[in-house]
C-alpha cells in the first residue's frame, strides 16, 4: 500500500501570477521552474516507486526532471489533472478581479463553480479518490504525484478536515512539497507547501 504520497506542484512558468492558465494549452516551465524542480529532485526521500503527473504540460515537464532523477517512468493521471476554469481560462487576474462572479467564487468555494468549469467539490472529490486507490496499491510504496496548486488544496482540505472555502489558509508555491503519510487509519498530512531552498 502507499505508505508516502509527496503531492508536487509544478514548477514556475511566465504566466505565473499575471494569468489564469487552467488548462490552456503550451504552458510550460521557465528556467526558474526547472532549477526548481531539480532542486526539489535532489531533496525527496524516500525513492519513490511511482511518479504519476496531471496531463499539463508544465506538470509533465517537472515529472520527466524528477523522473530522470528516480530512473523512473512517467504515468499520466487525468485524475491529478488542473480544476476547469472554464471560460476563465486564460483571462489576465486583473481582469479577473473586476468580474464579481470571480469575487463570489473566492469567497464560497464550496458552493459555486466557475462559468462552464469544473466545481472545486469536483475537483477535490476526483483527486481524493484517486489518493484512496493509490493507498491500497500494493506497488506504490512512495509516490510522487506532480498536479497543481488547486488539487493539492482540495486534497489536504479532506484530509485536514476542513472545509472548501478555507481554500486560502493553504499555500500552496510553485514546486513546493506537501505529504501524506498513510496509517491505520488513513493518510495524515506529515508536511505543507515545503520549500527547497535556494
Amino acid at each position: 500500500m502507499a505508505r508516502i504520497i509527496h503531492l508536487v506542484r509544478h514548477g514556475h512558468h511566465a504566466l505565473l501570477g499575471r494569468t489564469l492558465c487552467g488548462r490552456m494549452s503550451g504552458v510550460t516551465l521557465d528556467d526558474i521552474g526547472c532549477e526548481e524542480i531539480a532542486r526539489c529532485a535532489a531533496n525527496l526521500a524516500p525513492r519513490p516507486s511511482l511518479i504519476q503527473s496531471s496531463p499539463q504540460r508544465r506538470c509533465m515537464q517537472s515529472a520527466s526532471i524528477l523522473a530522470a532523477r528516480f530512473g523512473l517512468p512517467v504515468e499520466i493521471v487525468p485524475a491529478l489533472d488542473e480544476l476547469d476554469y472554464g471560460e476563465w481560462t486564460g483571462r489576465s487576474f486583473d481582469e479577473l478581479n473586476e468580474d464579481p462572479q470571480w469575487s463570489r467564487w473566492n469567497s464560497r468555494r464550496g458552493g459555486t463553480c466557475p462559468p462552464g468549469g469544473e466545481s472545486m467539490r469536483l475537483l477535490q472529490t476526483r483527486v481524493v479518490r484517486h489518493l484512496e486507490q493509490l493507498r491500497s496499491d500494493p506497488l506504490a510504496d512512495s509516490v510522487i504525484a506532480i498536479s497543481h496548486a488547486e488539487a493539492i488544496r482540495a486534497a489536504l482540505l479532506h484530509y485536514a478536515r476542513m472545509k472548501l472555502d478555507d481554500f486560502l489558509s493553504i499555500e500552496i508555491d510553485p514546486s513546493s512539497v506537501s505529504t501524506l503519510r498513510a496509517d491505520r487509519r488513513g493518510f495524515r498530512i506529515t508536511g505543507i507547501n515545503q520549500r527547497v531552498p535556494a
